[in-house]
């Protein structure tokens, strides 16, 4: 069976990390987690490393010193899944915003459907948000119509993080030359993978709201994405080189 890899970039997730990774775990299809951690101080890391004893053949861990942002992380975890020989490369994140049952859904997309990227969509059917508050909404449709508009990309979830890509999306990809960290990532590997011509697929999924932990979004993350649109707008995007 192709080795599936789900990476979950983490920071103070300790109510979360232990129920998402035995979640995933139980669902059929052996796919594997990276949890890439940015020096939680609330044991996140150790939860995780206790985990590892139970599940040493599937669960993985880099710990780094701080936060270093979010595009950082899964540019290290897309690495390590590539240099590890996983053919679908997933992220996700850890509180449960996005259902371990769509993981499934995802992969079905691309290893039958015939996407290279399997998009879990919020805004592909309307809007499917559970529990985010109302301005919050108003404000990542919008982001995602902005993105859309500017970019020329079809795509109604320019900022969704909940992913599967086959591994020759990340492999020609030049992930050295992926610029924003924040949620900006998210709009620039989308668009850097669409003018490569990769298919993309939207998958409807549900996104309800974290209940535990706390959310790590601020204005700044939407500061870099706005002004980073515009950049990538006018970028050159061309593939990794092969040595």
């Amino acid at each position: 069976m192709p080795g599936k890899i789900v990476i979950i970039p983490t920071y103070n997730e300790k109510e979360n990390i232990e129920s998402i990774l035995r979640k995933i775990f139980s669902i059929e299809g052996n796919y594997h987690v990276l949890v890439i951690d940015d020096g939680s101080p609330d044991g996140t890391a150790e939860i995780t490393g206790k985990l590892q004893e139970e599940f040493p053949e599937r669960l993985f861990m880099i710990r780094r010193a701080g936060k270093l942002g979010l595009g950082t992380a899964y540019i290290t975890g897309f690495k390590w899944a590539l240099e590890h020989d996983y053919d679908y490369i997933f992220e996700m994140d850890a509180d449960f915003s996005h259902n371990p049952d769509d993981l499934p859904k995802l992969y079905a997309a691309c290893a039958e459907g015939g996407a290279d990227i399997a998009i879990g969509s919020r805004y592909c059917n309307g809007v499917s948000v559970v529990n985010w508050p109302i301005g919050r909404i108003v404000m990542s449709y919008y982001a995602s119509v902005y993105a859309r508009t500017v970019l020329g990309m079809k795509v109604f979830d320019c900022t969704a993080g909940f992913k599967c890509y086959r591994r020759k999306v990340i492999d020609t990809i030049d992930l050295d030359n992926i610029k924003m960290k924040g949620y900006g990532f998210q709009i620039e590997m989308k668009y850097t993978s669409y003018r490569l011509g990769f298919k993309i697929a939207e998958v409807p999924v549900i996104f309800i709201n974290r209940t535990l932990g706390t959310s790590k979004m601020s204005g700044s993350i939407f500061g870099e994405a706005f002004w980073g649109v515009i950049r990538l707008r006018f970028r050159k995007i061309m593939p990794k080189r092969k040595n």
